[in-house]
């Protein structure tokens, strides 16, 4: 099974969010049932790695990938993007067939 990367940009944001919060966290990229295509990304500081993570270590940030979520993220990749419309961590997703307007969420079919 393919992994889930992290892009440079990604990481930078990740240790600045990290540092701000004064914690030893890395962010937690999970898929969640739900949102208006089926599935949708969820991102969130956690301080606890569960035994059967995935650990992604970049520059310094770290990201955790649970099973499931993983098996839905392979061969993805996370980024962080900084536009006129807004920041934010988008996910850049193979397996996704089709994404709502909000790139939140998505579906497989």
């Amino acid at each position: 099974m393919q992994q889930f990367a992290l892009t440079e940009r990604a990481a930078a944001r990740i240790t600045e969010i990290v540092a701000a919060e004064g914690t030893q966290a890395a962010l937690r990229v999970a898929v969640l049932a739900g949102g208006c295509s089926g599935f949708q990304y969820k991102f969130e500081l956690d301080t606890e790695t569960q035994p059967d993570d995935l650990v992604i270590e970049k520059a310094g940030a770290k990201v955790l990938v649970d099973p499931v979520s993983l098996e839905l993220l392979a061969g993805g990749e996370l980024d962080f993007t900084d536009e006129l419309m807004g920041s934010y961590f988008a996910v850049r997703n193979p397996n996704a067939k089709s994404a709502c307007g909000c790139g939140t969420s998505f579906s497989l079919d």
